[in-house]
């Protein structure tokens, strides 16, 4: 068990560790009231017979939260080392030996506006995985179409994983759990699947893998990229292309993939049942290989992974 419950955790804040009820971000500042602020969601996972945490693509997470605050045009303070130094710091403060998500948010504070871009400070907040959100934790996901439509390059950038941006992706999740489903799909502004709230999606058909492009209004997501890699290795073929809605109720099988949501099959789409029902071999076989990766159980990519806790 964690050393310290969630509500008791402490995390890192503008250079110091302190308990989660002591971290005060003031109420006026931009991040507050504008939602000025990126992120990222990085996994690490437990090896029980090695005794190490693995932080998952740590490298990559860093580089995209600097591509995400210099797109929405805040001054980031910090570099990837530092960033690195200041989890691994936090997450030993707590005394994790479990799976764990890290949320690392630079914010803009101060008394600014929306349009400020500084000062600008961080914070690091560990959570052990299985205190996500519901959809995260479950086998398999009923899903819906959505209503609403994903955000796009002309409105409000998906390659910028900012706090403001998941307000899409709430209003369709909302929709989706008012209406008895898991989780959604959300079309882009031509009517052509984007992705699921926080998470990709990949389709299999005929044994071979389609994922909508990055210009369809998706987060340039790790954990897509991740599973096309992987793809290649295992000699599946991949296709980056553009998925109709129709295509959903007519492939053998699909899943949703991300750093919270890893590897999940859906079994229907507006109450269409995808192949069988069931998680389809392929996306099983998926799954499985990640979650040996991810865990230092595979030599697939040993470069993928950096020691948090060790012992």
């Amino acid at each position: 068990m964690a050393k310290y419950s969630v509500e008791d955790r402490l995390i890192w804040l503008n250079g110091e560790i302190v308990h989660v009820k002591d971290a005060k971000i003031n109420v006026l500042s931009p991040t507050s009231q504008f939602g000025l602020n990126v992120f990222e969601g990085i996994p690490c996972y437990w090896n029980e017979e090695q005794q190490k945490l693995y932080a998952f693509r740590l490298d990559a997470h860093y580089k995209r939260l600097q591509q995400s605050a210099k797109l929405l045009e805040i001054e980031c303070p910090y570099s990837p080392e530092e960033m690195k130094r200041a989890l691994i710091e936090v997450v030993n403060a707590n005394e994790y030996h479990e799976d764990i998500s890290v949320r690392q948010t630079l914010f803009v504070d101060g008394f600014g506006s929306w349009s400020s871009k500084n000062p600008v400070g961080m914070f690091i907040a560990p959570i052990p995985r299985k205190r996500t959100s519901a959809e995260y934790n479950k086998e398999g996901l009923n899903c819906c179409i959505s209503s609403w439509q994903r955000i796009d390059d002309i409105s409000l950038s998906p390659r910028i994983k900012c706090g403001a941006n998941y307000i899409n992706s709430r209003m369709a999740q909302l929709e989706a759990l008012r209406n008895g489903y898991d989780t959604t799909i959300i079309l882009n502004s031509r009517g052509k699947v984007s992705e699921g709230p926080g998470s990709c999606l990949f389709i299999v058909r005929d044994g071979k893998l389609a994922t909508p492009l990055i210009t369809d209004s998706v987060l340039e997501s790790i954990t897509r990229d991740t599973v096309i890699k992987i793809a290649h290795k295992m000699g599946i073929v991949v296709k980056e292309r553009t998925i109709d809605r129709t295509e959903l109720y007519m492939c053998d099988e699909i899943f949703l993939c991300g750093s919270a949501m890893e590897i999940k099959p859906v079994l229907s789409v507006d109450k269409h049942i995808v192949g069988s029902g069931e998680c389809g071999e392929i996306t099983n076989r998926f799954r499985n290989v990640y979650l040996k990766i991810v865990r230092g159980q595979s030599s697939f990519n040993n470069s993928w992974l950096d020691i948090i806790v060790e012992g």
